[in-house]
């Protein structure tokens, strides 16, 4: 046991190292880590699950809430027309002057617009209409808009990766930049891009967001995590897709 515990101890104290941001021409999916298996399984639309997903954000877009205002249809016209969107999100938002991301902007439209409450967090109908907007700009790069409006967002996520956090001490820096491609455990260490989200996780025999796979992260550096849509994590969405861009949006991806 005590030689067990040195080792845990010894791999800790690895990923604990300084971090070195990952230069633009090495950054890689984490589809380039997985099994064949599991690369087909994402490509393939009739096997990937996430689709399922897609679908219900399909048959949500056209259909008119409770309050009888227009369905997202009838604002916006065919979801095809926003293709590119996904890809530039978390965005700016004029009316609070601060960032938020595409399912925040989900809900901020329910309420003002549809007269309605917003999806909770995780629920079926917010993950689906997000997989069914991310799926409309399936292929694009990430983009990275340049409105000097989102820096505080930026620094504030660059800050928040880089942070070490929790009873282990540790950073998403230190693993995702310094030590992608070796092994935690039996999992190999990705680079952290966000490229597919909302994602089908086998793990979780489900749809997730980018938030929910941050607060697994957390919990396993034995950290608090924050609240689903705050704006701390609001602010390493920003960073993280400015860090993964140009890679192709991939949603919805699967993942181990």
């Amino acid at each position: 046991m005590r030689r067990l515990a040195a080792a845990a101890l010894g791999a800790f104290a690895s990923l604990a190292a300084v971090a070195d941001e990952i230069p633009q021409a090495e950054r890689r999916s984490g589809f380039d880590a997985m099994s064949a298996e599991t690369r087909a399984m994402q490509v393939d639309d009739t096997a990937n699950p996430g689709l399922l997903w897609v679908q219900d954000g399909a048959d949500l877009w056209t259909r008119a809430p409770a309050s009888g205002r227009p369905a997202c249809a009838g604002c916006h016209g065919e979801a095809a027309t926003l293709r590119g969107v996904a890809a530039r999100y978390p965005a700016l938002d004029e009316a609070s002057g601060a960032a938020i991301d595409l399912q925040g902007r989900i809900n901020h439209c329910r309420r003002e617009h549809q007269g309605e409450p917003p999806y909770g967090h995780e629920s079926r109908e917010l993950l689906a209409l997000s997989a069914y907007l991310g799926f409309q700009s399936r292929g694009l790069p990430i983009a990275s808009p340049r409105d000097p409006r989102l820096d505080p967002a930026r620094a504030q996520g660059a800050a928040l990766f880089r942070e070490r956090i929790g009873q282990l001490g540790l950073s998403c820096a230190a693993c995702h930049d310094d030590n992608h491609g070796r092994r935690l455990g039996a999992a190999t260490i990705p680079q952290g891009h966000p490229t597919g989200y909302p994602l089908y996780r086998l793990e979780w025999q489900g749809l997730g967001s980018v938030q929910r796979r941050l607060r697994n992260c957390m919990t396993g550096m034995r950290a608090e995590p924050f609240a689903y849509g705050s704006a701390e994590f609001v602010a390493l969405e920003r960073y993280l897709m400015d860090r993964a861009a140009p890679l192709p949006i991939e949603t919805p991806a699967v993942r181990p």
